[in-house]
């Protein structure tokens, strides 16, 4: 069932597994503010029936990142310039910096597990995207790279944080500084990507994961995730402080579905 499709982003509902789409393969899915506010969208719209979301991009790359047109002095129609933006005032950059990134924010909630599915190109805006996911599915020819350092910006669509986690400190500032490719082989390797495969063989493994992550009951997945996505900011006795309560929680609810 599709619930909505503009804005270059289609969001389609089969039970308990949601799709967001990027729709705009002859732009190589690049990204704009409408794109984003299409992206938060689709997260306030998911059914509460859905515990997987895929996201992906139609065509050879899964996103080119944001689209040049937002450097330019007219920007896009019906938006205020990225231009226009940097002359106003600190409050509103913040706000509109702050309310692109709810695009980002929604794919780590802990009722739901996101996968990225990603081909091509994930370049800049691309790449933030694809790290937003809890998991990666590549294909073989997939290119990571954070290309904003090299246009004297900084990533700032919530991809720092997911990054430096997933390969540390000091791999992320190497490809955050030099704007690098990361290919494949690279991104399983030190964990950017869950799994490679062959470009004819991912859809086949992101169901493949999709059907694996639904095996396991539902609340057990969820509080299995709130734990983990907790882990690095406590202590280790405080992890286990909560992992008490959470399998408390689990323990009594499973002995009132016994009753």
């Amino acid at each position: 069932m599709d619930l909505f499709d503009k804005d270059g982003v289609r969001l389609t509902v089969d039970d308990t597994i949601a799709t967001v789409t990027l729709t705009n393969p002859a732009k190589r899915n690049a990204q704009s503010p409408a794109l984003w506010r299409a992206l938060t969208e689709a997260g306030r719209s998911l059914p509460g029936t859905v515990r997987v979301v895929v996201l992906r991009g139609e065509g050879k790359s899964f996103s080119a990142g944001l689209d040049r047109q937002a450097f330019t002095p007219e920007g896009f129609e019906g938006e205020p310039s990225f231009l226009d933006l940097a002359r106003g005032s600190d409050e509103l950059l913040d706000a509109t910096i702050a309310e692109y990134q709810e695009a980002f924010t929604w794919w780590r909630r802990n009722d739901i597990i996101s996968i990225a599915a990603v081909q091509g190109h994930a370049i800049g805006a691309g790449f933030q995207l694809a790290l937003a996911c809890d998991l990666r599915v590549v294909a073989d020819d997939v290119q990571f790279a954070m290309r904003e350092t090299s246009l004297g910006l900084v990533p700032d669509l919530g991809g720092t944080q997911p990054l430096t986690a997933l390969v540390g400190y000091a791999r992320a500032l190497e490809i955050c500084a030099t704007g690098r490719f990361v290919h494949a082989e690279e991104a399983e390797r030190i964990g950017l990507a869950n799994l490679a495969v062959p470009g004819t063989e991912l859809d086949s493994a992101v169901r493949d994961l999709t059907a694996a992550l639904l095996a396991a009951p539902r609340e057990a997945v969820i509080e299995t995730k709130a734990l983990l996505r907790g882990a690095s900011g406590r202590g280790y006795d405080e992890q286990r402080t909560a992992e008490r309560a959470a399998q408390a929680r689990r323990l009594r609810d499973l002995a009132g579905l016994a009753d």
